[in-house]
C-alpha cells in the first residue's frame, strides 16, 4: 500500500521529480528518436541508474506493448519507486516492469531495444577506461538495432562555482555547483530545497562527477563498438534559453550553458 504522508513531511524524491524529472518528455524523446533512426517504435526500455524508475513507469503506461527494466545499486530509491510509483500502475502494467538492485556494469538482464542513462548519471564514471567499460556493457545489452541514449551538459558557466535558484510551485529549487577542477574536469554539485516558511534544506542530493564533453562521449562510444553516434542539440528561444526541442546537429551554438543528448547506434 502507498503510505499517506503528513502535510509537512518532506519527501525528497517527490521534490526531485517535480524539479528535475520529466518522464513523459523523456519517453517521448526516446520513442521518437528510435523511430527516426530505426523506422519503428521501440518496445523494451532499460533505464540505467534508474533511482525511483519514474521513466520505466511512464514507459509501460504509455503503450500496452511496452516493457521496462530498471537497474540501480541503491535500494532506497528503488523501494521508494515500488511504494509510490509502481502502485500507481495497473496490474497488467506492473507485470511489464522489472527492477534490479545491481550495478549497470554487471547486471544480467534481457536484451532491450533502448538503454537510457539520463539525468547525467553516467558522469559518476570519472575515467575514460570506466566510461568505455560501461558503454561496452550497454552495447552487449542491446538488441541488433538497439540505441543507447544519454544526456549531458556543459558550457563556460559549468566551469565555475555558482548556485542557481528556481521557483517551482510552492518551493524553491537550488542547483549548486560547489567547485570545478580544470585539470581533471571533476565537479561537485548539490541540490537544495526550500519550502515557504521553512529553513533551506541543504545538500538533499549530492553528485561527485566528471564533466564529459560531447566529443569525448561520442569518441568513447565508438571505441566501445557502437557503429554511429549522434548529437541532439537543444534549440533556443528568443531570449536565449533552451526551448526543450532537440534535433540532430553537428554544429552547436556558442552558449553559456547547454544540455544535449548523445545517441549511440548498436
Amino acid at each position: 500500500m502507498k503510505r499517506r504522508k503528513s502535510a509537512r513531511e518532506f519527501d525528497k524524491y517527490a521534490y526531485y521529480r517535480k524539479a528535475v524529472q520529466s518522464p513523459e518528455m523523456d519517453c517521448e524523446f526516446i520513442s521518437d528518436t528510435y523511430k527516426e533512426l530505426r523506422g519503428t517504435r521501440p518496445r523494451v526500455l532499460r533505464e540505467d541508474f534508474c533511482g525511483t524508475f519514474a521513466i520505466c513507469c511512464e514507459w509501460v503506461r504509455s503503450h500496452k506493448d511496452n516493457k521496462a527494466i530498471g537497474i540501480d545499486l541503491d535500494p532506497e530509491p528503488l523501494n521508494y519507486g515500488r511504494q509510490n510509483y509502481l502502485t500507481e500502475l495497473k496490474p497488467v502494467q506492473q507485470a511489464r516492469l522489472k527492477t534490479y538492485q545491481a550495478s549497470v556494469l554487471t547486471a544480467q538482464v534481457p536484451k532491450v531495444d533502448v538503454i537510457a542513462a539520463l539525468n547525467f548519471s553516467f558522469y559518476l564514471f570519472k575515467s575514460r577506461l570506466m566510461l568505455r567499460h560501461y558503454f561496452k556493457q550497454a552495447l552487449r545489452g542491446l538488441k541488433g538495432k538497439g540505441l543507447l541514449i544519454v544526456d549531458c551538459f556543459g558550457g563556460p558557466s559549468c566551469m565555475e562555482a555558482q548556485e542557481d535558484k528556481t521557483k517551482i510551485g510552492g518551493f524553491l529549487y537550488f542547483w549548486e555547483q560547489k567547485n570545478f577542477n580544470p585539470i581533471t574536469h571533476e565537479a561537485l554539485f548539490h541540490i537544495h530545497f526550500k519550502r515557504k516558511g521553512e529553513a533551506k534544506r541543504e545538500k538533499v542530493f549530492t553528485y561527485d562527477w566528471r564533466m564529459w564533453s560531447i566529443a569525448e562521449i561520442r569518441e568513447i562510444m565508438m571505441e566501445a563498438g557502437f557503429t554511429r553516434t549522434h548529437c541532439y542539440w537543444e534549440g533556443t528561444k528568443r531570449n536565449g534559453d533552451g526551448n526543450g526541442e532537440f534535433k540532430r546537429a553537428e554544429d552547436g551554438e556558442e552558449c553559456d550553458a547547454w544540455v544535449s543528448y548523445v545517441v549511440g547506434e548498436a
